[in-house]
């Protein structure tokens, strides 16, 4: 048994939000259209999720907030392990372990890089894009994954081993 993960990076965001703190830069409005094709791209693709856990970063909750209304998702928490410096591999171990079947981590970079090459026991050569998902598979048991498809958002392709579907 495993569970289908996706991360997500943050859509694309404002430069600097009026408060100078960085946590608090917004979506942009075509970084909401993006993060909102995306999220129909997963949704035709019949690879939504059934729980959203997000940064508390201003720009992953609207990034969560956008696939939640678009896939028609309930359930978003926002996490501090999902945050830059978190244990984010830790979390998706737990809740690999704890049964979850469909759960989408929206998070930063080089956060996101470093955790996908932790759950694959490997490097990820790809840039992981504004408003990437990339879908693992990931064993309840062992903790490591196995890459299921990369969404590429400028595109709104599927890509898996290679093949592009979509």
């Amino acid at each position: 048994m495993s569970l289908k993960l996706y991360l997500m990076r943050h859509g694309p965001a404002e430069d600097e939000a009026d408060s100078g703190v960085d946590a608090d830069r917004a979506l942009t409005a075509s970084g909401r259209e993006r993060v909102r094709n995306v999220a129909k791209a997963l949704l035709e693709a019949k690879e939504s999720a059934r729980e959203i856990l997000t940064s508390p970063l201003v720009r992953a909750v609207q990034t969560a907030e956008v696939v939640a209304i678009v896939a028609g998702v309930a359930q978003l928490r926002v996490g501090r392990e999902i945050a830059p410096g978190g244990d984010c591999a830790r979390f998706a171990r737990f809740l690999a372990a704890s049964g979850r079947k469909r759960a989408m981590l929206v998070g930063h970079e080089p956060d996101l890089s470093d955790v996908l090459s932790t759950l694959l026991g490997a490097s990820h050569d790809r840039p992981f894009e504004k408003a990437m998902v990339i879908g693992l598979h990931l064993s309840r048991t062992t903790g490591l994954a196995n890459l299921r498809f990369v969404l590429d958002p400028k595109t709104l392709r599927l890509e898996v081993s290679g093949q592009a579907r979509g």
